[in-house]
């Protein structure tokens, strides 16, 4: 009884989480994705690229804006799904789908729109962008499930 308890518990932890629990929970989630994803893209020389968006050729610049566009995401990920992922299966499935979305939006049309480079340019280091994305979603999504049913312990 005890552990149908504690797993009923941890399933509808995501749904009693206030906006504020949500905005911690998707920042932390965004941020833990985002260092990840970035070390990923700092290995393949491309950071350079997000400090580009805004007229920077500084690493440093390029870390800070590809952290917070992270925790933006990560926040926008969990108003959005939060209440309906009910186990770290669904949270780390619609967390790699949303990661493949802003592959899409990020890296194969605003980044080249900003930069003026051809949208939609398929090369390796599209491919290997998009891997981060999705690494970056996996652990984004699996987080937010998995950071609420340890705050409701």
């Amino acid at each position: 009884m005890t552990n149908q308890t504690s797993t009923r518990h941890r399933d509808s932890a995501s749904e009693s989480c206030t906006p504020p629990q949500k905005l911690m929970t998707g920042a932390v989630s965004g941020l833990m994705g985002g260092v990840v994803f970035g070390m990923m893209m700092a290995m393949l020389s491309m950071i350079g690229m997000v400090a580009a968006l805004v007229g920077s050729k500084s690493n440093i610049v390029g870390w800070v804006l590809h952290l917070g566009i992270s925790v933006f995401i990560g926040i926008t990920f969990a108003f959005l799904f939060q209440d309906k992922l009910k186990s770290v299966g669904s949270g780390l499935t619609v967390g790699l789908g949303y990661g493949v979305f802003w592959w899409v939006l990020g890296a194969l049309v605003l980044l080249p729109a900003k930069l003026h480079m051809p949208l939609f340019n398929f090369n390796t280091a599209t491919w290997e962008s998009l891997m981060g994305h999705m690494v970056f979603g996996a652990i984004l999504g699996s987080l937010v499930v998995l950071i609420p049913s340890k705050m409701h312990k």
